[in-house]
């Protein structure tokens, strides 16, 4: 019996490696030379050449009060005195008004750079006008990472063929493929794990080389408040001048690298071209049409347009745009100081008073650490101010676990000051109703609840469920490490209670209110080595005060929790603090139950009408702990958590 049974383990094992095998050898074909030029022919005879409008170029293109930001810009700018406008895209919907305003206003050329574009209620909105652009005469280039590019290959075969005006372009395919499963992703990352976390995290919206948008956001409906389930706090900017021609000059970089690959001659496109040729484009079954119908008819209203957004651009002088460049991916400059993240770390240096810090994801690089250091050993030192994730509120719960781990050390060797989002903020830049979730009702404290009543997907959940239900679709991420993995490492954590759930993705800085960055960086060891990224960066003090506004919102007590030290234990503190410092420098069995900081809720009244920063002597007064993980169901994923803290050091670079 033993031994017949030891037969068919290893048939079965025989069977499976066969598979892999085969999988293998299926993922790494190729497509010959003359099987790829044709594929390009193909494609290329199939794009029409139709032209909707029979009007002189620029005509028939919608009037834009934000595309005339950048004509004043650039008529009121000298060599010597460049002008530029910039306006900060705090709310989601903000964010997609302009985008597709600005997509009408086109006379010229519109470039597209970003890391995800899904097939989703936004993406097909953005895509559509994009299309609408490119058939009255537009030049469209649109450029994504492979990793996070359209779900399906009839899509991307779609659009390989589908107007001569319009290219669509993706970086660094894996394994030379449009789209990859499970499996293929485990063959790229055995033979290529360099390679493979080698993307292009760079975001860019360009319109006649005049206005640009860049900053957090990605294509898809979680960045736009149109998720019923889950969405991010994020942030754009957008800046006209004569700046543009640095983000011109970026963007050709990355469209004509030797990384970037049209979408034919990709092995799944181009296969799909040659055997059927190139499909019609799918249609656009939008699912919830009417929000669709309302953002397309807000773009085209001029008095909206120019009284919310294009009024409250912020007139600036001189604006720096910084970018890593795709020889950032060159084997012989990766140990270089990438340019994005040597000029953060120079901006950081020259505070004098305050760092104000947001990132999705805090955990930092060794070189960014050193500077932390220097910092705090400075007198005077600058504060240094943090908004991040709360595990209640990320999409990432490996990169918090890292976070967890090096709260001490984050607290008193670096003096920062962390502020977690909570993951149902109460004053926040949402648009509840944009969601489209139903029957939202809203509770004492001024959180939503969505009622049973509403959709599977986003009704409120039992107690110990989790919100967001296993048959979603995961969250586009933003890094690639991990993006495939198992146990749900790309989904939220459990929460006590159902609802509407918020979680950070911005990227920015102030520097001394004097100097405001908004960009794609978040921060970390990822992008110091291995994306690129990119960033506008702005030595204007209004400009710097509006954005530290906005940050400061986001770290008030009623959207996120205050960390700081727990209280001291009675006997044996400085034995206990000893023993988990040493426990936190292990890079691995960092098995030290009690961690040394824990979140804190402000409790306002007559002694404590205003918050306050964990050094001051009335602090414990005004705060009560809430625990390490609030609103957190203490399942699997806290758990899990607790084990990357414990054994996940190894993965802080491809975090």
């Amino acid at each position: 019996m033993e031994g017949s049974m030891l037969g068919e383990r290893i048939a079965a094992a025989g069977r499976w490696l066969t598979l892999l095998l085969a999988l293998g050898c299926a993922s790494c074909a190729s497509l010959s030379p003359v099987q790829r030029d044709q594929a390009l022919r193909i494609a290329e005879a199939a794009r029409s050449t139709q032209i909707s409008c029979q009007e002189p170029a620029g005509t028939c293109a919608q009037p834009s009060p934000l595309r005339e930001l950048g004509t004043r810009a650039y008529g009121e700018s000298v060599p010597d005195a460049p002008r530029h406008y910039a306006l900060l895209l705090d709310y989601g919907q903000d964010a997609l008004v302009a985008r597709l305003n600005l997509i009408r206003s086109a006379t010229r050329s519109i470039d597209l750079q970003t890391y995800i574009f899904d097939e989703d209620d936004a993406g097909h909105l953005v895509l559509d006008e994009l299309l609408a652009a490119a058939r009255r005469g537009v030049r469209v280039r649109v450029l994504i990472d492979q990793l996070s590019a359209l779900r399906r290959v009839d899509t991307l075969a779609a659009l390989a063929g589908v107007h001569a005006d319009f290219e669509l372009r993706v970086y660094n395919p894996v394994l030379g493929r449009g789209r990859i499963n499970y499996p293929m992703y485990g063959l790229a990352a055995a033979c290529c794990w360099r390679k493979l976390n080698q993307r292009m995290h760079n975001k860019l919206l360009l319109i006649d080389g005049m206005v640009g948008i860049t900053g957090g956001r990605n294509y898809q409906n979680d960045y736009y408040d149109w998720s019923g389930v889950y969405n991010f706090r994020d942030r754009d900017v957008l800046v006209a001048g004569p700046v543009t021609t640095e983000m011109s000059a970026s963007f050709e970089a990355f469209w004509n690298a030797r990384r970037t690959r049209r979408i034919a001659e990709l092995v799944d496109v181009g296969k799909r071209i040659l055997r059927h040729g190139v499909p019609a484009l799918p249609a656009n079954d939008y699912e919830l049409p009417a929000r669709a119908q309302r953002m397309a008819r807000d773009a085209g209203d001029q008095a909206l347009v120019r009284q919310r957004l294009a009024d409250a651009a912020i007139a600036v002088g001189e604006v720096e745009f910084i970018a890593d460049l795709p020889r950032k991916h060159r084997r012989r400059n990766e140990d270089e100081v990438a340019p994005a993240a040597g000029r953060l770390r120079e901006l950081v240096a020259s505070a004098q008073s305050e760092v104000l810090l947001q990132t999705p994801y805090l955990v930092l690089s060794p070189p960014a650490q050193d500077l932390f250091r220097q910092l705090r050993a400075r007198k005077p030192r600058p504060r240094i101010v943090i908004s991040t994730n709360s595990l209640a509120a990320t999409d990432a719960f490996i990169a918090y676990a890292l976070s967890y781990k090096y709260k001490r050390r984050y607290l008193r060797d670096f003096g920062f000051e962390i502020h977690e989002y909570k993951p149902f903020p109460q004053d926040a830049p949402f648009d509840m109703e944009a969601t489209g979730a139903v029957d939202i009702r809203w509770q004492a404290d001024g959180t939503p609840v969505i009622s049973e009543s509403a959709p599977a997907e986003t009704a409120a959940a039992p107690a110990g469920k989790d919100a967001r239900p296993e048959h979603a679709r995961p969250l586009g991420r933003e890094y690639s490490a991990l993006r495939w993995a198992g146990f749900s490492a790309n989904k939220p954590v459990r929460l006590k209670r159902g609802g509407m759930r918020f979680g950070l993705h911005a990227k920015s800085m102030v520097i001394d209110e004097r100097v405001g960055v908004v960009g794609t960086h978040n921060f970390d060891p990822r992008g110091d080595r291995y994306n690129t990224e990119s960033a506008v960066v702005i030595a204007d003090p209004a400009f710097a005060q509006a954005l530290a506004a906005s940050i400061r919102r986001d770290i008030a007590p009623a959207n996120a929790w205050t960390i700081a030290r727990r209280d001291k234990p009675v006997l044996f503190s400085g034995l206990e603090y000893s023993l988990a410092k040493v426990s936190e420098h292990l890079p691995l069995f960092d098995f030290w139950p009690v961690r040394y900081a824990t979140s804190y809720e402000f409790k306002p009244g007559p002694d404590c009408p205003m918050p306050l920063p964990p050094n001051d002597p009335n602090f414990r007064r005004c705060y009560e702990p809430v625990g390490d993980f609030p609103e957190v169901h203490m399942g699997l994923k806290s758990l899990l958590t607790r084990i990357f803290t414990a054994f996940g050091a190894g993965l802080a670079p491809i975090l």
